[in-house]
């Protein structure tokens, strides 16, 4: 018996257990909110891959929904949120600390635009950013993409994110300009309840918009764990395999060669965002 427990004492010495990390992230801002399965797939599978170096974890929903404007609030005031993601700025690269691998390698940069179907044909004659501007885009409230179209000259009407294709539905504007990754998926899963709702199939908005796991300044441990844990994926391929099997569909049904592209100018754009590295980012030439 004795031996048993000096072998215990021994291996916890050699081995000793380490806490459990809870980490907490934003939840979903409603239950139809099916945006970010993705991004929770690579946030789960980067902190699996460093468990050897940072011990076991667990992740946890913020207990009631937030808006992206809200989060971002949450995290540079208080403790009560570990992350977010979030389109990457000027601003918030001043105020937190990003991890700088593009989540959705740069997919969301491409935009295709909801319609009501009534208005459809008011898009076939927009083919650059002077035309564009006649029409007036729908965003969510505290949504960073606002300030980018504003700063291009487009007029944009701003409300809660599960009540922008109901105000699409009753031309309270005229597009709802959706990530490549999001614009299928988001259509489908309400296209009973708004059967007047399209994507158009002419329009392509390109604007660089790298996503990136965010954390407070103070956590260099967990900003490091993931980065770490991506690099892990993107080396063994498992990065590269989830865009693929979340994004393969829409990129195949997005045509992106048949379309018309409009590029708009990102004014809080870093020069941090890792640009010249290709392995981070999706382009339709190099499209598999």
């Amino acid at each position: 018996m004795m031996r048993i427990i000096w072998s215990t004492v021994l291996f916890s010495l050699i081995f000793p257990l380490q806490a459990m990390t809870t980490i907490v992230y934003p939840a979903a801002e409603s239950e139809q909110d099916i945006r970010f399965a993705d991004v929770m797939e690579i946030l789960q599978l980067a902190l699996e891959l460093t468990k050897p170096e940072y011990g076991p974890f667990e992740l946890q929903p913020f207990p009631v929904q937030l808006t992206e404007s809200r989060s971002r609030a949450l995290l540079k005031q208080t403790q009560e949120l570990d992350l977010l993601w979030s389109p990457t700025s000027l601003q918030l690269e001043d105020e937190l600390l990003p991890v700088r691998i593009p989540l959705r390698k740069g997919l969301l940069s491409y935009r295709l635009c909801l319609v009501n179907k009534q208005q459809q044909q008011r898009l076939q004659s927009i083919s650059n950013l002077a035309e564009l501007r006649q029409l007036v885009i729908g965003q969510g409230a505290g949504w960073l993409d606002t300030e980018v179209y504003r700063y291009n000259g487009l007029r944009v009407v701003t409300g809660p994110y599960d009540d922008l294709f109901a105000m699409l539905a009753r031309d309270r504007f005229d597009i709802f300009p959706r990530g490549l990754a999001e614009a299928f998926a988001e259509l489908e899963v309400r296209q009973s309840t708004f059967p007047n709702l399209t994507i158009d199939e002419e329009l392509l908005l390109y604007y660089p918009w790298p996503y990136y796991f965010f954390v407070h300044p103070s956590n260099q441990e967990l900003a490091e764990r993931l980065e770490l844990g991506m690099r892990r994926m993107i080396a063994n391929g498992s990065f590269d395999d989830i865009f693929y099997r979340y994004n393969h569909t829409a990129i195949e049904r997005a045509n992106l060669p048949g379309r018309r592209l409009i590029r708009l100018e990102n004014p809080h754009l870093p020069a941090s965002a890792p640009v010249a590295d290709p392995e981070l980012w999706f382009t339709p030439d190099t499209w598999r």
